[in-house]
């Protein structure tokens, strides 16, 4: 007697498995005036959507420096300290947001929001002229004119590592770098043609 195949309802549905931890947390005391103050001049800084990608990179840093005190707590000696130490040092360092120099654990705790604004791809562009202002380089992003090495980003809350800022650069099918011309130039340039052929008859 062999057992019946499940029925779809019973079935496993494997493509709605994800991840729906939050990865960003609103403030405690919604109204605070000072906050409220700094959160719109980092929005208008770094050319932020909304709050929530600020609160996002709070939760981020967060959970960083957590993982820091935590590691502060235990012996120097103890092996968990030596090696997840090292490992979140090598990760930071990676990311630019620690320097050689301040592979330690003190110097964590010293992270701001600001440091890891700063390491977004937005600002990036910005900072390498590829844009003239931070706006312009959300939207370039976004309608997929930048490259990191040889992938295209369409996202503009990228973290860029340090050894990846040298490979930032225009999309190869971009217009505003060797791509075919956009919809616009192409009809300007038809308008202009057709006007040098009324010209010459």
């Amino acid at each position: 007697f062999a057992p019946s195949p499940p029925s779809p309802r019973n079935m496993v549905a494997t493509s709605k498995r994800r991840n729906y931890r939050k990865t960003f947390k609103t403030p405690r005391r919604p109204f605070g005036k000072e906050r409220l103050d700094q959160e719109l001049k980092l929005c208008g800084e770094y050319g932020l959507r909304c709050k929530r990608e600020i609160w996002r990179s709070q939760l981020m840093l967060a959970k960083i420096r957590k993982s820091a005190r935590v590691l502060l707590t235990l012996n120097e000696d103890s092996d968990t300290r030596v090696f997840q130490g090292e490992a979140l040092m090598r990760r930071l360092v990676r990311y630019g947001l620690l320097s050689e120099e301040e592979r330690k654990l003190d110097f964590v705790l010293q992270l701001s929001t600001q440091k890891l604004l700063e390491r977004r791809l937005q600002t990036k562009v910005l900072k390498m002229g590829l844009a003239k202002t931070i706006h312009m380089a959300r939207v370039m992003i976004k309608q997929r004119h930048i490259r990191v090495s040889k992938q295209m980003v369409n996202c503009p809350s990228f973290m860029v590592r340090k050894d990846s800022e040298r490979h930032i650069g225009l999309s190869v099918k971009s217009p505003y770098g060797a791509g075919r011309p956009g919809r616009l130039a192409r009809k300007k340039g038809a308008a202009a043609g057709g006007d040098d052929g009324d010209a010459s008859d």
